[in-house]
C-alpha cells in the first residue's frame, strides 16, 4: 500500500507531513512512501534524503495521488487539492470538523475516507498520535520569542554597572500544551510568570515550571469536559475571571493567550478596557486567534496597536518553525499508522476508539457522531460515531 505526501501551495505552510526518518520507519511496516518534489524542501528536507530513506519522488500532485492509496496533509484540502483527490482514498490531516461543515459535507460528496487527525481522542495510548499537542509545543514555544522581540523590555532580571534590571513579567492565560510550553520558555529566558487556567487541576504543573498560579477563588464549577479541554463557564464565572485577568494584565508587560473550547468562538479575556490599563509598550500574542481571538482587538495574520499595546494574531505559527513542526506532525502520524498497519495495509477498525474518533467521512457519508450533532444531522443508524 503507498501513501503519498503532496506538496503544500498554501501561503506560509512551510511544514510537510512526512519525513525521511518517517519514510524510514513506515517503510518497516509495510508501506511505500511517495513525496512530491520539493515537498519538504521548505522544511529543510532535499528531495535525496527522502530517496535515501526508500521514498518514490513523483513529479506532481495529480501523479502521486494516482499512485497512492493514502494521502497526509498538514492543514484541510483546498480547492486545488480536490482535484486530484479520489473517491475511496484516504486523507489524513488536520480538518476541524466541528467547524469547518462545508468541508466535510464535500469531502463526504467526494468519496473521500477523511481521517481528522486533530480529532484524536485524549487517552494515554493516544498521547504518541496527538498533534494538536505537538504543534501547541511549537505555538507556545514560538509566542515567547514573538512577544521578546515585540516588547520594549529585556527579559531577565540584570545586575549592571548602570543599576538593576528588573525582569519582565508574562501572564499566560490557559495552561494547555501551548502555555505550558510558553511558560518555560518565558521562564528560561528569565521573566517573571503568571498563569490563569479555569482548571484547578492544572495549578501543580504551572507552579513546577516556577510560575505563579491565578484562579478565580472558591469556583465549585467542573471547568474540563470529557477530553480534557477547558469547557465554558457559567456567566458568574465570567464576571469573576474578567476582573482578576484584567487587574493582572495591569501588571503585565506581556500576555500570551492560548483560550480555546472545541467547535466554539474563543473566549474573549483581554477586553479593549483591559487593553487601556496595560503600559504602553506592553505585547499581547493571541494563540487563539484562529478561533477568534481571545483578545477584542485582536486580527488574524496581523500585528495591531490598541493604546500603545501591540497585539499579534498569528495565523498557522508551527509552520514558522517548520523543521521541528514537521518532525513532530511525521511522527504524530507515524504512530497512529502504527496502530493501523496489518500485513502493509492500513485497516480501520471500528472497535478502535482512536479509529472512531478521528474518522470524518467515509463511504459518502458524514459518519463522526459529534461533527453529526454540529452539523444538526440526525444519528446514523449504526453504532453510534462509528464508520459504516
Amino acid at each position: 500500500m503507498k501513501i503519498g505526501a503532496p506538496k503544500s501551495h498554501i501561503d506560509g505552510e512551510h511544514r510537510v507531513a512526512l519525513v525521511p526518518e518517517t519514510v524510514t520507519k513506515l517503510k518497516k511496516l509495510g508501506l511505500e512512501c511517495v513525496i512530491q518534489a520539493g515537498a519538504g524542501m521548505a522544511a529543510g528536507f532535499p528531495d535525496d534524503a527522502y530517496t535515501a530513506a526508500g521514498a518514490t519522488i513523483a513529479d506532481s500532485a495529480s501523479d502521486l495521488s494516482n499512485q497512492c492509496e493514502a494521502i497526509v496533509l498538514t492543514h484541510p484540502p483546498t480547492d486545488s487539492e480536490f482535484t486530484w483527490l479520489r473517491s475511496g482514498q484516504m486523507l489524513f490531516c488536520v480538518l476541524q470538523p466541528l467547524v469547518n461543515h462545508d468541508l466535510v459535507k464535500r469531502l463526504a460528496d467526494h468519496g473521500v475516507i477523511a481521517i481528522a487527525m486533530d480529532m484524536m481522542p485524549r487517552i494515554s495510548r493516544a498521547q504518541k498520535m496527538d498533534v494538536l499537542s505537538s504543534m501547541s509545543t511549537v505555538a507556545g514555544y514560538k509566542a515567547v520569542l514573538l512577544a521578546a522581540s515585540e516588547l520594549d523590555k529585556m527579559f531577565p532580571m540584570m545586575m549592571t554597572a548602570a543599576g538593576t534590571i528588573t525582569p519582565a513579567k508574562v501572564l499566560i492565560l490557559g495552561a494547555g500544551v501551548a502555555g505550558l510550553q510558553a511558560i518555560a520558555t518565558a521562564r528560561r529566558l528569565g521573566a517573571v510568570v503568571e498563569a490563569f487556567d479555569v482548571r484547578p487541576a492544572v495549578k501543580e504543573q504551572v507552579e513546577s515550571l516556577g510560575a505563579r498560579f491565578v484562579e478565580v477563588a472558591a469556583s465549585n464549577e467542573d471547568a474540563e469536559d470529557a477530553g480534557g479541554y477547558a469547557k465554558e463557564m457559567s456567566e458568574e464565572y465570567k464576571q469573576k475571571q474578567a476582573q482578576l485577568i484584567a487587574d493582572h494584565s495591569a501588571e503585565s508587560d506581556i500576555i500570551i493567550s492560548t483560550a480555546l473550547i472545541p467547535g466554539r468562538k474563543a473566549p474573549i479575556l483581554i477586553t479593549n478596557e483591559t487593553l487601556g490599563r496595560m503600559r504602553p509598550g506592553s505585547v499581547v500574542v493571541d494563540l487563539a486567534a484562529e478561533g477568534g481571538g481571545n483578545c477584542e482587538s485582536t486580527k488574524l495574520g496581523e500585528r495591531c496597536v490598541h493604546d500603545g499595546v501591540v497585539i499579534l494574531g498569528p495565523q498557522n505559527i508551527p509552520a514558522t518553525i517548520p523543521y521541528h513542526a514537521s518532525q513532530m506532525y511525521s511522527r504524530n502520524i507515524m504512530a497512529f499508522l502504527q496502530d493501523l498497519t496489518k500485513e502493509g495495509q492500513i485497516q480501520l477498525d471500528k472497535a478502535d476508539e482512536c479509529v472512531t474518533g478521528t474518522v470524518i467521512t467515509e463511504g459518502g457519508e458524514i459518519v463522526h457522531a459529534r461533527t453529526r450533532e454540529t452539523m444538526n444531522l440526525e444519528p446514523l443508524a449504526a453504532a453510534e460515531g462509528s464508520p459504516a
